[in-house]
């Protein structure tokens, strides 16, 4: 702060500074007024206040300017050629600042910003497609930033502040951030359309023991490993699962030229995929829950206003 006020003495001249001090605010909006209706009485009408109190606060600027800025006539004022000047600079000045002002506020108050989401896989329908669009909706003027990654990397980046919030496929351990559990879905097997069991409706998990699982190494495939692990060796069968670094288009692509099947939630079956049927597992007795993850410490309106639109 020093350094600032240091830096300003020296580029402005001592005189100037001296009248900077004894210009207020308001006065200039006075000017401004004044120059706009050309008349203290019908100025003093838009300002709300007296014509003796505009006429003392432009004989103030003028005095502290060393400057006419109004030739006072019988019906009215003129500006001088001095006036136009400043008052034309001084308009530009006050119009920053009143957008300034106008979008601190909005900023405050999470009507304008910007919400930062990471998410686990794309997403195009359900539960979470519906909430962006619900909340692009009330709230036009924030921008909400999207990116996907694997679950450590998107509540690292939560916890640090970079991200405001994330959508994560089941329970988070993470001791300082808060997470809430927000919908669920059933969990869907996807096969290849000539698969021999793509023509049943519904599919058991021992008729599915022996097959190679696809799973991706990012996004909700390391839950989908250990879910897969977990249903096969309750069958007392070794579970085949090929990790594969690919995005889930890529996966789906492979499923359907017949590498493998994996896992899906109920909404990505929504989205048609060439090449692949979904399909109910009769017998898995649990759906994929969802969690939005936020931390305590990020004081950014919009996190709240998505937070509030998601679970009402």
């Amino acid at each position: 702060m020093r350094w600032g006020r240091t830096k300003i003495r020296r580029n402005v001249p001592s005189e100037h500074l001296n009248v900077i001090r004894n210009i207020s605010l308001i006065s200039l909006r006075h000017a401004v007024i004044v120059a706009e209706v050309l008349n203290f009485r019908q100025a003093a009408t838009v300002l709300g206040t007296t014509q003796s109190s505009v006429s003392a606060r432009i004989k103030g600027l003028e005095d502290a300017l060393g400057v006419m800025l109004f030739e006072r006539r019988h019906r009215g004022v003129r500006l001088t050629n001095a006036g136009r000047c400043f008052v034309a600079e001084v308009s530009t000045g006050i119009a920053k600042i009143d957008h300034a002002v106008r979008t601190v506020g909005a900023l405050m108050d999470g009507a304008e910003g910007h919400l930062s989401i990471g998410l686990y896989s794309p997403i195009s329908t359900g539960f979470l497609a519906d909430l962006r669009r619900k909340f692009r909706t009330n709230y036009p003027m924030i921008r909400q930033s999207v990116l996907e990654g694997n679950e450590s990397e998107i509540i690292a980046l939560v916890r640090e502040g970079t991200l405001d919030m994330a959508f994560i496929l089941g329970a988070v351990n993470s001791p300082d951030c808060h997470s809430r559990e927000l919908w669920s879905e059933p969990v869907m097997v996807v096969l290849p359309t000539d698969h021999p069991l793509a023509e049943q409706e519904i599919i058991t998990w021992i008729e599915l023991a022996d097959e190679t699982f696809l799973v991706r190494h990012g996004g909700a495939g390391p839950k989908i490993f250990e879910h897969v692990v977990r249903r096969i060796s309750e069958r007392k069968r070794s579970s085949r699962i090929h990790r594969c670094n690919v995005a889930r288009d890529t996966l789906m692509a492979m499923v359907a030229a017949g590498e493998g099947i994996t896992l899906v939630s109920k909404a990505a079956t929504y989205t048609p995929f060439p090449g692949v049927v979904f399909r109910t597992i009769v017998d898995e007795p649990e759906e994929a829950h969802f969690n939005v993850i936020w931390s305590p410490h990020n004081r950014n309106p919009a996190l709240l206003h998505m937070l509030n639109l998601a679970t009402k």
